[in-house]
Parts: structure tokens; C-alpha cells; sequence
């Protein structure tokens, strides 16, 4: 994961602007997809998950941890530009 975090910050300081970060920031799951997680965590959390459920929750966690990071980054772009 760290490799693919590594190439995520290249291509990210090299095409992060501002208002692709404004973008990025307001990022937000639909209902459907958030209810989906929701449920699937609730059901990890109680050690319910099929083996196929697992996958796809541990491939919705990935892909909101990356999300995520890239959120961070457009927020402290963002905040260096405002400053």
C-alpha cells in the first residue's frame, strides 16, 4: 500500500490545483453507498461476513482510505493558498 500511496502523492503534487482540491474536498459517498458500508461494517464488526462480503467492505475501506488522504491533501493545499 505504500508504493501505491507514493505514486498517489506524485501524480497528486503535480496536478493538484485549486480548484480540482475545492472538488476533491466536497467528495461525498451517495445514500446507497454509504447504507452499503454501514451495513457491511456493522456486520465485520459482529464477525458476520461472508467471505465475499469481506472483500468487497475491505475494497470500499481502501478506497475511502484513499479518499481520504486525498481530501487531506486538497485541504492543506487549500490552506496554503489561503494564507
Amino acid at each position: 500500500m505504500a508504493n501505491r500511496m507514493d505514486a498517489i502523492d506524485r501524480v497528486m503534487d503535480s496536478m493538484l490545483s485549486v480548484d480540482l482540491a475545492e472538488r476533491i474536498v466536497d467528495l461525498r459517498a451517495d445514500h446507497s453507498l454509504q447504507s452499503r458500508v454501514d451495513e457491511l461494517a456493522d456486520k465485520c464488526n459482529e464477525g458476520l461476513l461472508t467471505a465475499e462480503e469481506r472483500e468487497e467492505y475491505e475494497t470500499y475501506v481502501e478506497a475511502l482510505t484513499y479518499i481520504s488522504i486525498l481530501q487531506a491533501k486538497a485541504r492543506a493545499l487549500l490552506k496554503h493558498q489561503r494564507a
